[in-house]
């Protein structure tokens, strides 16, 4: 049922962008568990490290430089597209469709995109197995970003102007908290898709059922 208060809030959106991971899919399929699994064995080849220490690696190196990805950029000087076509070979079988979140994406006005760390291949498969690959126009990894990841806001301002989006008339949904401070900066509108709530100036909105939230806005 539509909310005149979310409608408001959101009256002036043209572009609405997704963040991939655990925003458009329950963090509950645990998808992601996979994932880190890869990058830890990644880790270890590449540094030379036992399991531990790469696991060690593998989180400090997402909280100094956004990704793993980056910090393994930054220390070990690897190749960007061979680490992301090693790290996303999983199973999406976790994954099921959901046609109801499909439509009221795809009823959004304007343009949908999604903007993920991981690799638009990736991202790619993902949205088919959740039977959403047809709800976005666009979609953009780390990789049109030139490997810089989210949070930085060079990230987002080369995605953006990339696709001709105006953060002025933009929504950005996420699942990482800090991934929404340098839209909030450019002067989006910014949703948090969690599970728990991270009350912070640059989050306006936090909502744990995003087809429940998206149904606000209809």
């Amino acid at each position: 049922m539509k909310d005149d208060r979310f409608s408001a809030a959101f009256a002036h959106v043209r572009a609405w962008v997704f963040d991939l991971d655990n925003t458009l899919y329950s963090p509950a399929v645990r998808l992601f568990d996979q994932i880190e699994v890869k990058m830890t064995a990644y880790v270890m080849r590449t540094a030379g490290v036992d399991h531990a220490e790469a696991e060690h690696l593998r989180k400090a190196y997402w909280a100094r430089y956004g990704t793993t990805l980056a910090g393994l950029m930054e220390h070990h000087e690897i190749d960007p597209q061979d680490y992301l076509h090693d790290v996303h070979d999983i199973s999406f079988d976790a994954l099921t469709p959901d046609p109801h979140l499909a439509e009221l994406i795809e009823t959004l006005p304007g343009r949908k995109i999604v903007y993920t760390n991981g690799s638009a291949p990736y991202a790619a498969q993902v949205l088919k197995a959740r039977g959403l690959e047809a709800a976005f126009d666009a979609i953009y990894g780390v990789e049109h970003a030139a490997y810089a990841p989210k949070p930085r806001a060079e990230a987002f301002e080369r995605v953006f102007a990339r696709d001709g989006i105006d953060p002025a008339a933009a929504a950005m949904f996420e699942d990482d908290p800090r991934n929404l401070a340098a839209p909030h900066a450019m002067g989006m509108r910014t949703v948090h898709v969690a599970p728990d709530a991270a009350p912070a100036r640059h989050i306006h909105h936090h909502t744990d059922d995003l087809p429940g939230f998206l149904r606000l806005l209809r």
